[in-house]
Protein backbone atom coordinates (compact mmCIF):
# COMPACT_ATOMS: atom_id res chain seq x y z
CA UNK A 1 0.00 0.00 0.00
CA UNK A 2 1.35 2.97 -0.88
CA UNK A 3 1.74 6.04 1.55
CA UNK A 4 1.13 9.74 0.34
CA UNK A 5 4.03 12.04 3.45
CA UNK A 6 3.24 15.12 4.63
CA UNK A 7 6.37 16.96 5.37
CA UNK A 8 7.54 17.09 9.11
CA UNK A 9 9.88 20.09 10.61
CA UNK A 10 11.58 17.63 12.65
CA UNK A 11 15.24 15.36 11.05
CA UNK A 12 15.21 11.99 12.47
CA UNK A 13 16.50 8.87 11.49
CA UNK A 14 14.11 6.24 9.95
CA UNK A 15 14.14 4.00 13.10
CA UNK A 16 13.07 7.32 15.19
CA UNK A 17 9.66 8.30 16.77
CA UNK A 18 10.55 11.70 18.22
CA UNK A 19 6.98 12.89 19.12
CA UNK A 20 3.19 11.88 19.54
CA UNK A 21 1.90 9.52 17.03
CA UNK A 22 4.93 9.18 14.91
CA UNK A 23 7.83 11.21 12.67
CA UNK A 24 5.02 13.08 11.28
CA UNK A 25 2.58 13.21 13.67
CA UNK A 26 -0.17 11.16 11.45
CA UNK A 27 -0.15 7.79 13.11
CA UNK A 28 2.11 6.16 10.18
CA UNK A 29 5.63 4.63 11.44
CA UNK A 30 8.53 3.91 8.94
CA UNK A 31 9.37 0.84 9.86
CA UNK A 32 9.30 -2.32 7.92
CA UNK A 33 10.40 -5.89 7.59
CA UNK A 34 7.39 -6.61 10.08
CA UNK A 35 5.28 -9.70 10.76
CA UNK A 36 2.25 -9.69 8.91
CA UNK A 37 0.31 -11.89 11.66
CA UNK A 38 1.04 -12.85 15.01
CA UNK A 39 0.68 -16.26 17.17
CA UNK A 40 -2.54 -16.81 18.80
CA UNK A 41 -0.98 -15.63 21.86
CA UNK A 42 0.27 -12.50 20.17
CA UNK A 43 3.77 -10.91 19.72
CA UNK A 44 6.37 -11.95 22.31
CA UNK A 45 7.20 -9.57 25.20
CA UNK A 46 10.38 -8.09 24.69
CA UNK A 47 9.81 -6.66 28.44
CA UNK A 48 7.80 -4.67 30.82
CA UNK A 49 9.09 -1.67 32.89
CA UNK A 50 7.25 -0.92 35.91
CA UNK A 51 7.19 2.76 37.68
CA UNK A 52 5.82 5.01 35.47
CA UNK A 53 2.83 6.20 37.66
CA UNK A 54 -0.45 6.94 36.84
CA UNK A 55 -0.62 8.05 32.67
CA UNK A 56 -1.96 7.87 29.14
CA UNK A 57 0.94 9.48 27.19
CA UNK A 58 2.83 7.38 24.63
CA UNK A 59 6.64 7.55 24.02
CA UNK A 60 9.09 9.51 21.97
CA UNK A 61 12.11 7.08 21.20
CA UNK A 62 15.15 8.65 19.50
CA UNK A 63 18.25 6.56 18.89
CA UNK A 64 18.53 4.09 22.20
CA UNK A 65 16.44 6.30 24.61
CA UNK A 66 12.96 6.21 25.39
CA UNK A 67 10.95 9.46 26.72
CA UNK A 68 7.61 9.89 28.36
CA UNK A 69 5.82 10.82 31.15
CA UNK A 70 3.95 9.58 34.20
CA UNK A 71 2.30 10.91 37.29
CA UNK A 72 2.83 8.85 40.65
CA UNK A 73 1.06 9.85 43.94
CA UNK A 74 -0.12 13.55 41.02
CA UNK A 75 2.75 14.86 40.37
CA UNK A 76 3.94 15.64 37.22
CA UNK A 77 7.98 13.67 36.21
CA UNK A 78 9.11 13.24 32.98
CA UNK A 79 11.26 9.75 32.54
CA UNK A 80 14.05 8.52 29.86
CA UNK A 81 14.51 4.73 29.53
CA UNK A 82 17.21 2.80 27.69
CA UNK A 83 15.65 0.29 25.06
CA UNK A 84 16.34 -2.57 27.42
CA UNK A 85 13.32 -0.83 29.78
CA UNK A 86 15.61 0.42 32.34
CA UNK A 87 15.26 3.98 33.78
CA UNK A 88 17.84 6.48 32.51
CA UNK A 89 16.81 9.40 34.40
CA UNK A 90 13.40 11.29 35.80
CA UNK A 91 12.99 15.10 36.46
CA UNK A 92 10.16 16.24 38.57
CA UNK A 93 7.99 18.82 37.19
CA UNK A 94 5.54 19.99 39.75
CA UNK A 95 1.71 18.60 41.12
CA UNK A 96 -0.01 17.30 37.99
CA UNK A 97 -3.60 18.33 37.39
CA UNK A 98 -6.29 15.64 39.30
CA UNK A 99 -7.58 15.07 35.45
CA UNK A 100 -11.37 15.05 36.29
CA UNK A 101 -11.44 11.69 37.97
CA UNK A 102 -9.18 10.47 34.88
CA UNK A 103 -5.65 11.26 36.96
CA UNK A 104 -2.47 11.25 34.90
CA UNK A 105 -0.19 12.23 32.41
CA UNK A 106 -1.61 13.55 29.19
CA UNK A 107 1.26 14.25 26.65
CA UNK A 108 3.94 12.77 24.88
CA UNK A 109 7.27 14.50 24.82
CA UNK A 110 8.60 16.02 22.09
CA UNK A 111 12.21 15.70 20.78
CA UNK A 112 14.53 17.75 19.07
CA UNK A 113 18.63 17.37 19.05
CA UNK A 114 19.41 17.77 22.48
CA UNK A 115 16.38 18.78 24.12
CA UNK A 116 12.91 17.64 24.68
CA UNK A 117 9.52 19.43 25.01
CA UNK A 118 6.65 18.64 27.06
CA UNK A 119 3.15 19.97 28.18
CA UNK A 120 1.43 18.94 32.06
CA UNK A 121 -1.41 18.52 32.51
CA UNK A 122 -1.56 21.28 34.67
CA UNK A 123 -0.29 23.76 32.53
CA UNK A 124 3.78 23.47 32.69
CA UNK A 125 5.48 23.83 29.24
CA UNK A 126 9.21 22.81 29.69
CA UNK A 127 12.37 22.16 27.56
CA UNK A 128 14.67 19.59 29.25
CA UNK A 129 18.11 18.58 28.25
CA UNK A 130 17.50 14.49 26.60
CA UNK A 131 21.12 14.07 28.50
CA UNK A 132 20.31 14.18 32.11
CA UNK A 133 16.84 15.33 32.01
CA UNK A 134 17.99 19.09 33.57
CA UNK A 135 15.24 21.39 32.77
CA UNK A 136 16.57 24.45 30.78
CA UNK A 137 13.29 26.44 30.48
CA UNK A 138 9.87 26.18 31.76
CA UNK A 139 6.91 28.71 31.92
CA UNK A 140 3.52 27.92 33.76
CA UNK A 141 1.04 28.61 31.25
CA UNK A 142 -2.06 29.87 32.71
CA UNK A 143 -0.34 31.84 35.43
CA UNK A 144 2.19 33.31 32.40
CA UNK A 145 0.59 32.92 29.21
CA UNK A 146 -3.51 33.30 30.49
CA UNK A 147 -3.45 29.53 29.38
CA UNK A 148 -7.21 28.57 28.89
CA UNK A 149 -8.58 24.99 28.45
CA UNK A 150 -12.31 25.07 27.42
CA UNK A 151 -13.14 22.41 29.21
CA UNK A 152 -10.46 22.07 32.01
CA UNK A 153 -11.70 19.75 34.19
CA UNK A 154 -9.85 17.31 32.37
CA UNK A 155 -6.09 19.33 31.80
CA UNK A 156 -4.29 20.35 29.15
CA UNK A 157 -3.51 17.67 27.12
CA UNK A 158 -1.53 18.59 23.97
CA UNK A 159 1.58 17.23 22.61
CA UNK A 160 3.55 20.97 21.43
CA UNK A 161 5.27 20.81 17.90
CA UNK A 162 8.44 21.69 17.03
CA UNK A 163 8.91 23.41 13.70
CA UNK A 164 12.30 24.84 13.14
CA UNK A 165 13.41 27.19 16.15
CA UNK A 166 9.97 27.14 17.55
CA UNK A 167 8.10 25.69 19.85
CA UNK A 168 4.88 25.58 19.04
CA UNK A 169 1.29 25.08 21.20
CA UNK A 170 -2.31 26.39 21.83
CA UNK A 171 -2.48 28.20 24.85
CA UNK A 172 -6.37 29.68 23.94
CA UNK A 173 -5.37 32.74 25.41
CA UNK A 174 -7.24 36.09 24.14
CA UNK A 175 -3.23 37.04 24.09
CA UNK A 176 -3.38 34.76 21.39
CA UNK A 177 -4.90 31.39 20.87
CA UNK A 178 -1.69 30.12 19.52
CA UNK A 179 1.88 30.85 20.27
CA UNK A 180 5.63 30.13 18.89
CA UNK A 181 8.49 30.16 21.41
CA UNK A 182 11.97 30.71 20.71
CA UNK A 183 13.02 26.42 21.86
CA UNK A 184 16.17 27.70 23.37
CA UNK A 185 15.13 30.35 25.80
CA UNK A 186 11.24 30.28 25.93
CA UNK A 187 11.15 33.23 24.73
CA UNK A 188 7.84 34.35 22.85
CA UNK A 189 8.26 34.52 19.04
CA UNK A 190 4.36 35.54 18.02
CA UNK A 191 0.87 35.46 19.44
CA UNK A 192 -2.00 34.51 17.23
CA UNK A 193 -4.34 37.02 17.42
CA UNK A 194 -7.67 38.38 15.26
CA UNK A 195 -9.49 35.26 17.02
CA UNK A 196 -11.18 34.40 20.22
CA UNK A 197 -10.70 30.35 20.36
CA UNK A 198 -9.74 28.43 23.82
CA UNK A 199 -7.71 24.94 23.64
CA UNK A 200 -9.11 22.23 23.15
CA UNK A 201 -6.90 19.14 23.63
CA UNK A 202 -5.68 18.84 19.80
CA UNK A 203 -1.84 18.51 18.95
CA UNK A 204 -0.99 20.99 16.00
CA UNK A 205 -0.27 19.67 12.94
CA UNK A 206 2.20 20.98 9.82
CA UNK A 207 0.19 21.31 6.45
CA UNK A 208 2.74 21.58 3.27
CA UNK A 209 2.32 21.32 0.13
CA UNK A 210 3.63 22.93 -3.39
CA UNK A 211 1.90 26.25 -2.81
CA UNK A 212 1.64 26.52 1.27
CA UNK A 213 3.03 25.95 4.22
CA UNK A 214 0.46 26.27 7.25
CA UNK A 215 -0.09 25.07 11.11
CA UNK A 216 -3.53 23.66 11.19
CA UNK A 217 -5.78 22.78 14.65
CA UNK A 218 -8.63 22.62 16.08
CA UNK A 219 -10.22 24.72 18.93
CA UNK A 220 -12.72 24.29 21.21
CA UNK A 221 -15.21 25.49 18.41
CA UNK A 222 -13.27 25.94 15.24
CA UNK A 223 -10.44 24.65 12.93
CA UNK A 224 -7.66 27.42 12.05
CA UNK A 225 -4.59 27.85 9.15
CA UNK A 226 -1.97 29.74 10.87
CA UNK A 227 1.23 30.76 9.39
CA UNK A 228 3.96 29.26 10.92
CA UNK A 229 6.41 32.52 10.38
CA UNK A 230 4.25 35.19 11.99
CA UNK A 231 0.92 33.98 13.69
CA UNK A 232 -1.41 35.07 10.94
CA UNK A 233 -4.69 33.21 11.08
CA UNK A 234 -4.79 32.58 7.67
CA UNK A 235 -8.58 30.81 7.65
CA UNK A 236 -10.94 30.07 10.37
CA UNK A 237 -13.95 27.70 9.94
CA UNK A 238 -16.16 27.22 13.08
CA UNK A 239 -16.69 23.87 14.29
CA UNK A 240 -18.50 23.45 17.21
CA UNK A 241 -17.87 19.98 19.47
CA UNK A 242 -19.77 18.14 21.90
CA UNK A 243 -18.39 19.03 25.29
CA UNK A 244 -16.27 21.61 23.59
CA UNK A 245 -13.34 18.42 22.78
CA UNK A 246 -11.35 18.59 20.00
CA UNK A 247 -8.83 15.44 20.64
CA UNK A 248 -8.10 14.70 17.24
CA UNK A 249 -5.85 16.05 15.34
CA UNK A 250 -6.69 16.85 11.33
CA UNK A 251 -5.34 14.14 8.64
CA UNK A 252 -4.60 15.39 5.32
CA UNK A 253 -4.88 13.56 1.90
CA UNK A 254 -3.38 15.93 -0.86
CA UNK A 255 -5.68 19.18 -0.55
CA UNK A 256 -8.01 17.48 1.46
CA UNK A 257 -8.47 17.67 5.58
CA UNK A 258 -10.71 15.39 7.92
CA UNK A 259 -11.41 15.84 11.29
CA UNK A 260 -13.35 13.86 13.42
CA UNK A 261 -15.03 14.28 16.90
CA UNK A 262 -16.77 11.28 19.34
CA UNK A 263 -20.16 11.29 21.01
CA UNK A 264 -21.97 11.07 17.92
CA UNK A 265 -20.44 13.57 16.37
CA UNK A 266 -18.80 11.72 13.34
CA UNK A 267 -16.07 13.53 10.72
CA UNK A 268 -16.38 15.81 8.25
CA UNK A 269 -13.79 16.24 5.04
CA UNK A 270 -13.12 19.77 3.72
CA UNK A 271 -11.08 21.13 0.82
CA UNK A 272 -8.13 23.47 1.31
CA UNK A 273 -7.77 25.86 -1.44
CA UNK A 274 -4.57 25.51 -4.06
CA UNK A 275 -2.84 29.26 -2.38
CA UNK A 276 -4.09 27.79 1.01
CA UNK A 277 -6.75 31.12 2.24
CA UNK A 278 -9.75 29.13 2.79
CA UNK A 279 -11.30 25.99 3.05
CA UNK A 280 -14.32 24.35 1.82
CA UNK A 281 -17.04 21.77 3.03
CA UNK A 282 -17.07 18.88 0.93
CA UNK A 283 -19.08 16.32 3.34
CA UNK A 284 -20.26 15.03 6.71
CA UNK A 285 -20.39 11.31 8.12
CA UNK A 286 -21.69 9.92 11.22
CA UNK A 287 -20.72 7.40 12.26
CA UNK A 288 -16.62 7.52 12.36
CA UNK A 289 -16.96 9.50 15.29
CA UNK A 290 -13.40 9.17 16.63
CA UNK A 291 -13.08 10.25 20.19
CA UNK A 292 -9.41 10.98 20.98
CA UNK A 293 -7.65 7.50 19.31
CA UNK A 294 -6.54 9.37 15.42
CA UNK A 295 -7.17 9.02 12.09
CA UNK A 296 -4.90 7.78 9.42
CA UNK A 297 -4.71 8.45 5.65
CA UNK A 298 -3.87 5.57 3.52
CA UNK A 299 -4.33 6.30 -0.45
CA UNK A 300 -7.25 8.45 -0.49
CA UNK A 301 -9.02 6.38 2.58
CA UNK A 302 -9.09 7.30 6.03
CA UNK A 303 -9.30 4.81 9.25
CA UNK A 304 -10.11 5.04 12.37
CA UNK A 305 -12.38 3.19 15.45
CA UNK A 306 -16.18 4.97 16.20
CA UNK A 307 -17.31 4.93 19.80
CA UNK A 308 -19.21 1.79 18.99
CA UNK A 309 -15.77 0.07 18.56
CA UNK A 310 -15.95 -0.69 14.97
CA UNK A 311 -13.08 0.05 12.57
CA UNK A 312 -14.24 2.35 9.57
CA UNK A 313 -12.61 3.01 6.54
CA UNK A 314 -13.78 6.28 4.36
CA UNK A 315 -13.18 7.20 0.99
CA UNK A 316 -11.91 10.47 1.53
CA UNK A 317 -13.36 11.72 -1.49
CA UNK A 318 -17.00 11.29 -0.68
CA UNK A 319 -17.30 10.69 2.81
CA UNK A 320 -18.85 7.30 1.54
CA UNK A 321 -18.27 3.78 4.21
CA UNK A 322 -16.37 1.35 2.21
CA UNK A 323 -15.00 -1.04 5.06
CA UNK A 324 -16.18 -1.64 8.06
CA UNK A 325 -14.86 -4.20 11.21
CA UNK A 326 -17.26 -4.69 14.29
CA UNK A 327 -15.96 -5.31 17.77
CA UNK A 328 -12.26 -3.82 17.06
CA UNK A 329 -12.68 -1.92 19.95
CA UNK A 330 -12.74 1.77 20.50
CA UNK A 331 -9.26 3.02 21.10
CA UNK A 332 -6.21 4.62 18.78
CA UNK A 333 -5.33 3.69 15.22
CA UNK A 334 -1.78 3.40 13.75
CA UNK A 335 -0.22 1.85 10.40
CA UNK A 336 3.49 0.75 9.78
CA UNK A 337 4.23 -1.81 7.37
CA UNK A 338 1.11 -2.48 5.79
CA UNK A 339 -0.87 -3.58 8.66
CA UNK A 340 -3.06 -1.22 10.83
CA UNK A 341 -2.67 -1.49 14.93
CA UNK A 342 -5.51 -1.16 16.41
CA UNK A 343 -5.88 -0.71 20.22
CA UNK A 344 -8.54 -0.72 22.31
CA UNK A 345 -9.58 1.00 25.45
CA UNK A 346 -10.15 -2.25 26.78
CA UNK A 347 -6.91 -3.41 25.97
CA UNK A 348 -7.79 -5.66 22.93
CA UNK A 349 -4.86 -5.34 20.45
CA UNK A 350 -5.79 -6.14 16.91
CA UNK A 351 -3.39 -6.17 13.29
CA UNK A 352 -5.64 -5.41 10.58
CA UNK A 353 -5.31 -5.67 6.99
CA UNK A 354 -6.52 -2.53 5.80
CA UNK A 355 -7.70 -3.31 2.11
CA UNK A 356 -10.43 -1.79 1.79
CA UNK A 357 -12.02 -4.19 -0.51
CA UNK A 358 -11.24 -6.96 2.06
CA UNK A 359 -10.43 -5.01 5.35
CA UNK A 360 -10.01 -7.99 7.86
CA UNK A 361 -8.46 -8.50 11.56
CA UNK A 362 -5.25 -10.76 11.09
CA UNK A 363 -4.18 -11.16 14.62
CA UNK A 364 -5.25 -10.01 18.24
CA UNK A 365 -4.39 -10.34 21.29
CA UNK A 366 -4.67 -8.69 25.31
CA UNK A 367 -2.93 -6.24 26.73
CA UNK A 368 -3.15 -8.02 30.51
CA UNK A 369 -0.51 -5.73 32.36
CA UNK A 370 -0.47 -2.49 33.46
CA UNK A 371 -3.48 0.00 35.22
CA UNK A 372 -6.70 1.92 34.39
CA UNK A 373 -7.87 2.68 30.80
CA UNK A 374 -5.93 1.94 27.62
CA UNK A 375 -5.67 4.86 26.17
CA UNK A 376 -2.10 5.55 25.10
CA UNK A 377 -1.61 5.41 21.46
CA UNK A 378 0.83 2.80 20.57
CA UNK A 379 4.42 2.90 18.83
CA UNK A 380 6.36 1.46 16.60
CA UNK A 381 9.98 1.06 15.56
CA UNK A 382 13.12 -0.86 14.87
CA UNK A 383 11.09 -4.24 14.69
CA UNK A 384 8.98 -3.31 18.43
CA UNK A 385 5.61 -2.63 19.76
CA UNK A 386 5.88 -0.39 22.20
CA UNK A 387 2.25 -0.28 24.49
CA UNK A 388 2.11 1.72 27.23
CA UNK A 389 -0.59 1.11 30.08
CA UNK A 390 -0.49 2.97 32.93
CA UNK A 391 2.24 2.11 35.01
CA UNK A 392 3.81 -0.22 32.57
CA UNK A 393 5.43 0.18 29.35
CA UNK A 394 5.94 -2.65 27.18
CA UNK A 395 7.91 -3.71 24.40
CA UNK A 396 7.00 -6.36 22.30
CA UNK A 397 9.10 -8.13 19.23
CA UNK A 398 7.18 -7.75 15.94
CA UNK A 399 9.98 -8.05 13.46
CA UNK A 400 10.07 -10.85 10.77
Amino acid sequence: MTLIPILCALSVLAADSPQFRGPNRDGVFPAKQLMSSWPDSGPNEIWATEGLGEGFASVAIVGDRIYTTGSPQQTAYVYALDTDGTYVWKTRLGAEHPGGGYPGSRSTPTVDGDFLYVLTGSGILACLKTSDGSVVWQHDAPKDMNAAQENSYFGMAENVLIDGDHVIFTPGSSEGTVMALNKLNGEVIWKSKGTDQKASFCSIRVFESQHTRQLITMTASAMLGVDPNNGQVKWQYDYPAQYAIHAVSPVFHGNQIYVSDGYGQGGTGFQLSEDGSSIKKMWKEDSLDIHHGGAVTLDGYVYGTSNKGHLICLDMMTGSVVAEVKDVGKGSTVYADGRLYCYGEKGQFSLVDPNPKNMKVVSSFKVEKGSSHHWAHPVITDGRLYVRHGDVLLAYNIAR
